[in-house]
């Protein structure tokens, strides 16, 4: 049976949908748990490898630079590839970039499988989450995004505790060779669940896949290499990515089959929940890249208390998700996710209060927050977003949704290490105090920004 044949107001039969949805599951709490151990882990990792701390964050940046980077190309490709058999590469190319980081011998070695890594992600996720609204009445289009909030939770959550055992007491290669088990399954449930590849579309964006990847790479470089530059050439890169972004518009209007159709945008609400969750994941991605450098360097806790120190945040995500995604099937869902945005960027906010001689349970009421605000905010926004386009602009929102996420987050990754520079790698004592100011300062204000954007949904 075909996509195509399957994409009615019904969804998939039961059990099958289950299933199908599982083959996509696993693919966002694979990521999940993959960020999230690499995450805890940067300052153990720069250690064995003998690389700076500014340096490391490239672990973890390479793989968001590049999802970023190619998840709009991913998407497009995607719906002239097939989305079934695009999904299924995607998954076999992620489960083999984690033996291949996990083999890693250098860090050259190490960024490139993640810089690899990263693509696979782009490939799986990009058409992934659109293929919820084939899969899924529009009436649970709240539940599954909340069970999909809820598996990113879960794997973020599992993510530092297991990070912190592993770095305890194995090795660091064992972060990306958990990984391959999953792996396994998800690829045999997409073999046999997901069905046949829908209708495919014809012609490929090259000009505007080559100026949106170049757009999107040199900026998120750019912002990491602040301080370490000189600052005319960063201005020049700055100002080449912002005339290649306005290039890759230009293509899009013209273009015949282009990367990103822009009659996407022509729903206000939609166009405000992507710059809310763009701002949102800049913030997001500031604060729990900079958490680890903060506990176990400004605060001197082990790996492993650190871990369970940040692990509140994913578990309040897990429970508020499902929720919120529940409570967006009854009431406005743009109204649930401002709340959680408000709730957000003030726990971000109160970071920047910490006392110098802060206790565990200064970070643990703050980080819980901070997950109860992104848990509500998430599933509505989502469903805001996939609600508010066409069915056959499914694949393409869920490539905008995704590169959100990763564009956002990568940036966020780069300002953490700007600040680092800047502050010449001094993290302990005043220094350390004062790295804690600026990141989560800034996390603030961006969340600000994603606050404001959201709330101007709330007027017609």
């Amino acid at each position: 049976m075909s996509l195509n044949a399957d994409s009615d107001e019904l969804g998939f039969e039961l059990p099958r949908r289950y299933f199908a949805a599982t083959a996509v599951l696993i693919g966002v709490l694979m990521s999940a748990i993959d960020s999230s151990i690499v995450n805890i882990a940067l300052p153990s990792i720069s250690h064995a490898l003998q690389v700076d701390p500014a340096s490391i964050i490239w672990v973890a940046n390479g793989y968001l630079v590049a999802s970023a980077a190619t998840m709009l190309i991913s998407a497009s490709l995607g719906s002239r590839v097939g989305e079934r058999r695009f999904y299924t590469v995607g998954m076999v190319l992620f489960t083999l970039s984690s033996l291949g980081c996990g083999l890693s011998s250098t860090f050259t070695m190490l960024v490139a499988m993640r810089v690899i890594q990263g693509i696979s992600y782009a490939v799986m996720i990009s058409v992934g989450l659109g293929m919820y609204r084939v899969i899924f009445p529009p009436s649970s289009l709240g539940t599954i995004f909340g069970l999909n909030a809820l598996a990113f939770a879960v794997g973020t959550a599992i993510g530092p505790a297991l990070g912190g055992l592993i770095i305890s007491y194995l090795s660091w290669p064992w972060l990306f060779y958990i990984n391959i088990p999953l792996g396994v399954v998800a690829i045999t449930l997409s073999f046999t669940a997901l069905g046949t590849d829908s209708r495919t579309e014809k012609g490929f964006d090259w000009l505007g896949a080559i100026t949106s990847a170049t757009a999107f790479g040199l900026m998120v470089v750019t912002v990491d290499r602040i301080g370490r530059w000189n600052s005319s050439i960063v201005l020049l890169s700055l100002i080449t990515s912002v005339v290649l972004l306005g290039a890759f518009v230009f293509i899009q209007v013209k273009t015949k089959n282009p990367l990103l159709p822009l009659d996407i945008f022509w729903s206000r609400r939609y166009s405000f929940a992507v710059i809310s969750s763009v701002t949102m994941f800049v913030s997001q991605g500031i604060a729990l890249v900079a958490l680890p450098f903060v506990l176990q360097h400004t605060y001197s806790y082990s790996v492993l208390k650190s871990a369970f120190i940040i692990t509140p945040w994913p578990i309040a995500v897990a429970i508020c998700a499902p929720i919120a995604g529940r409570l967006s099937n009854r009431f406005n869902p743009t109204k649930i996710s401002t709340a959680g945005i408000v709730v957000f960027c003030l726990a971000l906010g109160s970071f920047v209060l910490l006392p110098k001689n802060a206790e565990v349970g200064n970070f643990l009421w703050r980080i819980t927050a901070c997950g109860i605000g992104y848990g509500f905010f998430l599933p509505p926004n989502n469903k805001e977003m996939f609600l508010n386009v066409t069915k056959n602009r499914a694949v393409t929102a869920s490539g905008v949704l995704s590169t959100a996420r990763t564009a956002g987050q990568s940036i966020g990754a780069a300002i953490v290490a700007m600040v680092i520079v800047l502050l010449n790698g001094r993290l302990a004592d005043s220094s350390g105090m004062h790295f804690i100011i600026y990141v989560f300062g800034l996390a603030c204000a961006i969340s600000a920004i994603s606050s404001f954007a959201s709330m101007l949904r709330l007027h017609r």
